[in-house]
């Protein structure tokens, strides 16, 4: 079953087209990590998907909902992580979690998940306000705000900054779990060994557009290269692989 789908998407900012006439198809159950250069288009595109951002044209579906016709639906089911975590600084942390349960009206059952999240990711500070966490105390209380209520489709945009290596593995390990138990994993990342040993497909962005997509086997036969690894396809496909050789060359 096809859970985010997006047909002819486009973006534009003026005379700039950040997104230039994609197409998505992303299965239930599955890890997609969304590659690209800075500036190829990445977090615009996650916007239009989660309808942060409308589109200049196109058509963005989420489990099989128009996001023009049913955008408050599809929000209730989806979770979210940007990049930037975004949360009321006058919260403190448990405010935050109380806020996140209202808000979606969440059973009384979710706050045993919500307590193993908090001791899987160490989150030991829900006394602080908000406006005092660092970066990373910020990303996990929002990972746990989104993995707590087990949202059918989940949005990271690189969601392992600031995160410490105990709280990386953590988070890989419980969105495989997600993802085997049928929930739609759609992250972008500039860690290209997380995708590499954590997506079930991957599609590459440059310069707004999609240029490559496929399994980690599909790729190697686009490029023909049976043993490269995502780094080298990846700068293969978004032509940084001359860029560097040139870069070496004058470097001598």
């Amino acid at each position: 079953m096809t859970t985010i789908k997006a047909e002819r998407l486009v973006k534009r900012f003026g005379s700039i087209t950040a997104v230039d006439s994609i197409d998505l198809d992303v299965r239930e159950g599955e890890i997609y990590a969304f590659l690209g250069p800075n500036g190829a288009g990445k977090t615009t595109t996650v916007k239009m998907l989660t309808g942060v951002l409308k589109p200049t044209s196109g058509k963005v579906e989420i489990l099989g909902m128009d996001m023009e016709e049913k955008e408050l639906e599809i929000k209730r089911r989806i979770g979210v992580v940007p990049e930037e975590p975004r949360i009321y600084p006058f919260f403190k942390g448990f405010e935050f979690l109380n806020f996140i349960f209202d808000v979606f009206k969440l059973p009384p059952e979710v706050e045993d998940r919500m307590r193993d999240l908090l001791e899987a990711f160490g989150i030991d500070y829900l006394d602080k306000y908000i406006s005092d966490m660092s970066h990373g105390m910020k990303q996990k209380l929002m990972l746990v705000s989104v993995l707590m209520r087990e949202p059918d489709v989940i949005f990271l945009d690189e969601p392992t900054v600031g995160l410490d290596a105990k709280s990386a593995k953590v988070l890989k390990i419980y969105l495989r779990r997600l993802a085997d138990r049928g929930k739609t994993i759609f992250m972008t990342t500039h860690i290209l060994e997380i995708a590499e040993k954590m997506s079930d497909r991957i599609g590459i962005i440059n310069k707004g557009r999609i240029v490559a997509e496929g399994t980690m086997e599909e790729l190697r036969e686009k490029v023909g290269g049976e043993d490269r690894s995502l780094e080298d396809l990846f700068l293969q496909l978004t032509g940084q692989e001359e860029e560097i050789r040139k870069i070496l060359e004058e470097l001598g």
